[in-house]
């Protein structure tokens, strides 16, 4: 069986480093906020040319943050609207409810899967005060144009970039929205992952950033004294001092994975499957490979007999789950079609040629 992802062949290059990490860790005795979360936020600040990087304890609890700190600073308010993708993954729409905000969704594009710009301004309200927006399976979403909408309408830009560590942007406004900030997620399975759970936050703005190194800290600034209502979400040393040890390598990783992209894309000759959208720049990292087909389920036993795994992502739109009944009414075309033909092919820097060209070759038999 080629497997969809193979967590442990991807991290067995590291073990000695991982493990001289370690020793290291319990040789200085400190396990939260130390010296090596301390290096990983400068390091991956300046990876990301931001001035500003703070560890947190996931992507989840980042995106939330976000939204908190604005929310001290005054900039939001409970009730207020946050526009975001009606395809994505369901935490970025409960990070928006998590932090008493309202959810607006609005359908994608069919060819890249990331929210539609064109169709933002006409959801725009009194009470939109900001954009999420989605880098979803590890292509940017139109930043130029999302961007211009927010400053036209002096809105807020989060982005949600847990899947999307590495892609370049290459924005043609030299207007850049301080009122911006960018959540990061270090999950195993992502392309910049730590052994266990851990997360990010970027920004320029240096008002945002003080309140978000209190709130992830109890909303402390100096111990025992409490500035906000803030959470326990911290990078923890260890897990950081792993993310030190992987960070050097995540460019050469993407390009592994545009790579097996670039032959996917070149190779796959099916008018069953509808091949992902790319324009060959380095917006794309490839954190997943997505095809389209009409019956996807019944492609999917066809890999599988062929020893091939692959994951769904995902099965289910936001607007259709249990946990929101007010929802599962709404109509969102697009997205529905989007989360009934999608299937994730295996993609990983670790992929070999040989499992790369049985994969083409079982897929254009199907």
């Amino acid at each position: 069986m080629i497997p969809f992802l193979d967590l442990k062949k991807i991290n067995e290059p590291y073990e000695a480093a991982f493990q001289e990490k370690l020793k290291l860790v319990l040789d200085n005795g400190w396990y939260i906020l130390g010296k090596e979360t301390e290096t990983f936020e400068k390091a991956y600040g300046e990876y990301c040319q931001t001035q500003y990087c703070i560890g947190v304890g996931n992507g989840f609890d980042a995106l939330v943050l976000i939204f908190k700190g604005y929310i001290e600073l005054g900039k939001l308010k409970k009730g207020d609207e946050v526009i975001v993708p009606a395809n994505t993954y369901i935490a970025s729409v409960l990070a928006i409810l998590q932090a008493d905000l309202v959810p607006v969704l609005v359908e994608p594009k069919l060819e890249t899967y990331n929210i539609n710009p064109d169709l933002i301004p006409e959801k725009i309200t009194s009470k939109t005060k900001a954009i999420l927006a989605v880098h979803l399976y590890g292509q940017l979403a139109e930043m130029d144009k999302i961007n211009e909408i927010a400053l036209q309408n002096d809105l807020i830009i989060v982005e949600d970039a847990a899947q999307s560590h590495g892609a370049e942007r290459n924005l043609q406004s030299k207007i850049y929205n301080l009122k911006s900030a960018i959540a990061y997620s270090f999950y195993p399975g992502k392309n910049l992952g730590c052994l266990g759970d851990g997360g990010a936050i970027t920004t320029n703005d240096p008002e945002l950033v003080k309140v978000l190194f209190s709130l992830r800290n109890y909303g402390s600034e100096q111990k025992y004294y409490n500035e906000y209502i803030g959470v326990n979400s911290r990078l923890d040393e260890l897990q950081a001092a792993f993310l030190n040890v992987k960070l050097s390598n995540l460019d050469a990783d993407n390009e592994k994975r545009r790579a097996i992209a670039k032959r996917y894309l070149a190779a796959i000759k099916n008018d069953k499957i509808e091949l992902p959208f790319w324009d060959f720049s380095n917006n794309h990292v490839f954190h997943l490979f997505v095809i389209r087909t009409k019956n996807r389920d019944y492609l999917q036993q066809y890999l599988t007999k062929n020893n091939i795994q692959t994951v769904i992502h995902y099965p289910v739109p936001p607007h259709k789950q249990n946990a929101f009944p007010d929802w599962n009414n709404l109509s969102f075309p697009i997205t529905e079609k989007i989360h009934n033909e999608v299937l994730s092919l295996p993609m990983s820097p670790v992929l070999t040629e040989t499992e790369v060209n049985y994969i083409i070759e079982i897929l254009n038999q199907y």
